[in-house]
């Protein structure tokens, strides 16, 4: 009989190549679609500051049928309508993790998924002692819980730093968690009146949804059409109507059967998450981040409760959250960090998780609609608190930078040109044989080289 192992697991270590292939593939379009995002929020920040009055009338349009339940301002439309897009892709990524990625092993998503909870309730323990020490509503404990992955990246490609495959899948991670829980939090916590007959209409709308998926029913024709009336009955139901967006996209199937090269849900994402990204958040941005900065605003952000609890919330709570669950987790899991990483990553990592933009305006709006004014001060401190994060990361972040760069260079490495990086086959003896020949070709090409080296020496050596 064998003794027991005491055998350490490794966290942030390699990645199996699938998997860092399509989380590779799937941070390209987010950090295209964070700098259309990043420059939404530019404009928006110009426009409300500059032409605040067409700003607002914009916003404000209504447009939609009204017998339907559906007349609704542009800026409605984008926070329940467009994210319901986003949403959607969130419930498909959050599927994918539970069958196919970092979550389907429990003992492999205990650590993240630690990480990603301290992440969300040490902001929001923050966001409450704030308010309680200083007298301000609590109302808002939900603002600074969530990170968004668009912008992070946007940060990443915008300051030019790398990162290795690991820490951005575990950023990745950490975000799709943290969606969850936002969900949940809206789901629960901003769910006013319920218009249970509409409330149920949408459920047999999903239960159809989902026994067509089962029946292997193709064809937009047939989803898209129902997907919108499932949207608008939700919307009219009481429930945030980006629930519906969740909902479809964890029904989708994200394991791969024989012969095929993507699951549906894989193939619908990759489809889908150009148009999140690419359109619907940023347009979203545009909608929602217009707010007025002025040198008495930003004032108000340090000294209000509220608005103070969002900004510490972002900056410190994240920081301290996810670096302190991640630590507390791996110390008693027994995982041991990647030799090549250092905990300080594991810190900027989790302070670059402190940029809460798109989840945390909608929750921000969602928590004080009744009170516009401190409505935009939420919204204004979600800026500053996303900036000041962003800042901090960022410093962090380059100090390492060089060694990153290392990292990622060893990872992409491909000297026998297969398209398969060298570190994934080292242990497969056809690899080394392909190396062996790539090096004898290369020997033998600087023996002849030497040897017309040594002619044309032996040549002007020789009698004039």
């Amino acid at each position: 009989m064998s003794a027991p192992t005491n055998r350490r697991h490794s966290f942030l270590g390699r990645m199996p190549l699938p998997e860092r292939n399509f989380i590779a593939e799937a941070l390209r379009t987010e950090t295209l679609g964070g700098v259309l995002l990043l420059a939404a929020a530019v404009a928006a920040l110009i426009w409300a500051n500059t032409l605040g009055g067409s700003y607002e009338a914009v916003r404000g349009f209504h447009l939609g049928p009204a017998a339907l339940g559906l007349d609704l301002s542009l800026q409605h439309w984008a926070a329940n309508g467009l994210l319901a897009v986003f949403f959607f892709v969130a419930g498909i990524e959050l599927k994918r993790e539970l069958v196919a990625g970092e979550l389907r092993d429990p003992k492999a998503a205990a650590l993240p998924v630690i990480a990603a909870l301290c992440g969300m309730a040490m902001p929001a323990v923050v966001y409450f002692a704030v308010n309680s020490i200083g007298g301000g509503s609590l109302q808002g404990w939900a603002v600074p819980t969530a990170t968004d992955i668009a912008f992070a990246l946007a940060v990443l490609a915008v300051i030019g730093t790398s990162l290795p495959a690991a820490l951005r899948a575990f950023l990745l991670t950490l975000a799709v968690v943290d969606d969850l829980f936002a969900i949940l939090i809206i789901a629960i916590f901003f769910t006013s009146t319920l218009n249970f007959l509409a409330l149920g209409l949408a459920v047999v709308g999903l239960v159809i949804f989902y026994l067509l998926l089962r029946k292997g029913v193709r064809g937009w024709y047939v989803y898209v059409p129902l997907a919108l009336v499932i949207w608008a009955l939700m919307e009219n139901s009481g429930v945030h109507a980006t629930i519906a967006g969740v909902a479809m996209g964890l029904m989708l199937r994200c394991t791969r059967r024989d012969g095929e090269t993507q699951s549906p849900g894989e193939r619908i994402e990759h489809l889908v998450r150009p148009l999140s990204a690419g359109f619907a958040v940023p347009l979203f941005a545009l909608f929602s981040a217009g707010v007025s900065i002025s040198g008495g605003a930003v004032h108000d952000v340090f000294t209000r409760p509220e608005t103070l609890g969002v900004v510490l919330g972002l900056v410190v709570g994240k920081a301290l959250g996810i670096f302190g669950g991640t630590w507390l987790a791996a110390r008693f899991t027994r995982a041991e960090l990647n030799p090549d990483l250092k905990w300080p990553d594991v810190f900027a990592l989790a302070s670059l998780a402190g940029i809460g933009f798109t989840v945390s305006l909608l929750i921000g709006e969602l928590a004080f609609a009744k009170n516009l004014v401190l409505t935009d001060e939420i919204k204004a401190s979600v800026l500053i608190g996303s900036l000041l994060a962003a800042v901090l990361a960022g410093i962090l972040l380059k100090l390492r930078n060089a060694e990153y760069k290392k990292l990622c260079e060893e990872e992409d490495r491909d000297e026998d040109q297969d398209g398969i990086p060298d570190i994934y086959e080292l242990d497969q003896p056809e690899y080394h044989l392909r190396m062996a020949a790539i090096h004898e070709a290369k020997a033998a090409e600087h023996r002849r080289l030497a040897e017309v080296a040594s002619s044309r020496h032996a040549g002007d050596d020789g009698p004039a």
